[in-house]
């Protein structure tokens, strides 16, 4: 009797055992987290940005400044380009050429004569031209040399009313501006004709009109029957003091030019500085 007391008082108390046991809150994720050691708290950093280069901008070429070039000259009027001073140097001769801007081609390799010799010249562009060709404007002015007028189209000025006459000049006054920021000073009619209402005109807006003295006959020439050996000539033959030398934007021309030129130094003349000409005839 005893041993089964003892057994059931022992049964009772691994249930009472058994029941304490299940009543522990069991333990979760969050709870078994926190009982963990927590790690060490870090401070943040902030990363410092590496400093970068600014770019520089690529400076855009200047062009060179134009230096005043005194008037040591005027044209007189037979068209020649004669010294202010008496004793000034007259064996000088003023190189001009008509009818352009054409193909850059050929106005580069003008300007590349030119600048050989260290010459400068007058390019009489005409207004219709221009317009097809305005890089070439820019091109002729850059390089050193003067942009002419020699009115919009290719016709006789001479008897044009005066309305379409202001019309042939003034075009092209303003599409010049307008491309390189100043207007001609030259003009040079087209077949070397104007009437006298064309000719006070170009001398009230302050501007030189000329025609030419030594004529190249280049003009003559054809693109099948051409002769860069007769430009020289032709030049050469009509050669005197201050000539005022008449040519165009030709292969033939292009190809006799240096040529020329050479020609021409080799007998004691310089070229003028159309800068250094006054813009009035005496």
């Amino acid at each position: 009797m005893t041993t089964n007391k003892a057994s059931v008082l022992l049964i009772s108390v691994m249930i009472l055992l058994a029941a304490c046991s299940n009543n522990q809150p069991s333990k979760g994720p969050a709870a078994a987290a926190s009982s963990s050691s927590a790690p060490a708290a870090t401070t943040a950093t902030t990363p410092v940005p590496t400093p970068t280069a600014t770019p520089t901008p690529t400076p855009e070429p200047t062009k060179p400044v134009q230096q005043e070039v005194k008037k040591e000259y005027h044209m007189n009027k037979n068209y020649d380009i004669v010294p202010n001073d008496p004793n000034g140097n007259k064996k000088v001769v003023l190189l001009t050429f008509d009818d352009g801007p054409k193909e850059q081609e050929m106005n580069q390799a003008l300007i590349d004569t030119l600048n050989k010799h260290k010459a400068k010249a007058i390019f009489f562009m005409n207004g219709y031209r221009i317009k097809q060709k305005p890089e070439l404007v820019k091109l002729v002015h850059d390089s050193g040399n003067i942009v002419g007028n020699h009115a919009w189209d290719h016709d006789n000025l001479k008897d044009m009313n005066k309305e379409k006459t202001d019309q042939q000049v003034d075009d092209v006054q303003k599409i010049v501006k307008e491309l390189i920021g100043e207007a001609p000073q030259f003009f040079r009619p087209p077949f070397g004709s104007g009437s006298d209402y064309l000719k006070n005109k170009i001398k009230s807006n302050g501007m030189l009109y000329m025609t030419w003295s030594n004529g190249s006959l280049d003009w003559e020439m054809t693109n099948k029957k051409n002769d860069s050996g007769k430009v020289i000539e032709n030049v050469m033959k009509q050669l005197h003091n201050g000539s005022n030398i008449l040519m165009h934007e030709l292969p033939w021309t292009v190809k006799a030019l240096d040529t020329l030129l050479t020609q021409l130094e080799e007998k004691g003349y310089s070229f003028v500085d159309p800068n250094a000409i006054e813009l009035e005839m005496r």
